[in-house]
């Protein structure tokens, strides 16, 4: 090694030099705009494709739409749902569900249950703030999963909208899925045939 390198290591070592390297790119992001978000003083905007919070969902009538079919319970990977379904006495051949219970703190956000509903009883919401001191808190039965559902109605439907499930046009609003007509109901007779 030369001597003129060995006098510039020791110059090098004695001013600081990777110091003062490492302290400029400190100066230089001292002026960038923060990227940091000072939750919970501030929000992030959450899209609408955003899985959260379940949330069951009734329809313009009030009416619930969900009719016991445990295909969101069969769908489930994590198997967090509980359905348990009775039919309807007032209707015959109609069912709903008497029971319904999730788990959140085994609910993996997957969103296979929504995908399963024939009737888009189930839409996931925003609500993502899930903290509590009770575990138990954090198993929504049917009440809760309505309160949650009329709270959170616009976040459930934009959810229902971008996964294309329901389009928000005149005819999906108008549209209802009932399943078979109740006996009670007067029927019109089978269609003659001509032979």
């Amino acid at each position: 090694m030369s001597v003129g390198a060995v006098t510039k290591k020791i110059l090098q070592a004695a001013l600081f030099q990777e110091v003062w390297e490492a302290m400029k790119v400190t100066f230089k992001h001292m002026f960038y705009r923060p990227i940091t978000f000072q939750y919970p003083r501030e929000q992030r905007v959450i899209p609408d494709t955003h899985r959260g919070a379940l949330g069951l969902l009734r329809y313009d009538d009030g009416r619930e739409r969900c009719v016991g079919c445990d295909l969101c319970e069969a769908a489930c990977p994590s198997r967090c749902i509980k359905v348990i379904s009775a039919e309807d006495r007032e209707r015959p051949l109609q069912r709903y569900a008497a029971e319904f219970y999730i788990d959140i703190t085994r609910c993996v956000f997957c969103g296979y249950c929504v995908e399963a509903c024939p009737v888009n009883a189930l839409a996931m919401t925003k609500l993502y703030e899930f903290s509590t001191p009770d575990k138990r808190a954090l198993l929504f039965d049917k009440k809760k999963l309505y309160e949650i559902g009329e709270r959170y109605l616009e976040d459930g439907k934009k959810y229902l909208y971008a996964h294309h499930q329901e389009q928000d046009v005149q005819e999906s609003r108008e549209y209802r899925y009932y399943f078979p007509q109740s006996v009670l109901q007067p029927t019109q007779p089978p269609p003659k045939h001509l032979s």
